[in-house]
């Protein structure tokens, strides 16, 4: 399988996560070319800050092979990771990370910052940015686009809620 197969797989997962109104990131961890964990966003739902993704992908991959290192895996998920979840990637161990979308606001890959260049750290992954890139942006920018059309439609009918209540 190739890295846009792999991608294609966490933009299920992404999928997953918009079905359930979180913000649709999905990741998946490989290791000798298997899947061996999956996970999507679903902070909201969990009551849970940390519940990106990627971390949701590391710690199923973590209990499959019943170690906190990931040596040899391979981490793919639909949007540049933030500085969390690229801590957790290092302290895994992970080989490479892939993302599709690049994060403007808290990609910590290289859009705001790299933390996976800084040279003082003792983990080095390599990452790979873009597969999907169009896809993923798409999904990400069509769910923000539906919350924001949903959260004025609310605002108009209370509006209009209110007018009537003057009126009376």
């Amino acid at each position: 399988m190739t890295d846009q197969d792999f991608m294609q797989l966490a933009y299920v997962q992404a999928q997953y996560a918009r079905a359930l109104g979180e913000v649709p990131v999905g990741a998946v961890v490989v290791k000798d070319g298997e899947v061996i964990a999956a996970g999507y966003n679903h902070p909201i739902a969990k009551h849970d800050p940390t519940a990106h993704a990627e971390i949701m992908a590391l710690r199923a991959a973590a209990e499959v092979l019943g170690n906190y290192r990931l040596p040899g895996c391979e981490l793919y998920v639909t949007l540049e990771p933030c500085v969390m979840c690229s801590g957790a990637m290092m302290h895994a161990r992970l080989s490479r990370v892939i993302y599709g979308a690049s994060d403007p606001k808290t990609g910590a890959c290289g859009s705001v910052l790299n933390l996976f260049e800084q040279e003082k750290l003792n983990h080095h992954t390599s990452v790979v940015g873009g597969v999907m890139a169009e896809e993923c942006g798409n999904l990400l920018k069509d769910f923000f686009s539906s919350r924001r059309q949903e959260a004025a439609e609310r605002k108009r009918l209370q509006a209009e809620g209110n007018s009537l209540l003057t009126k009376s």
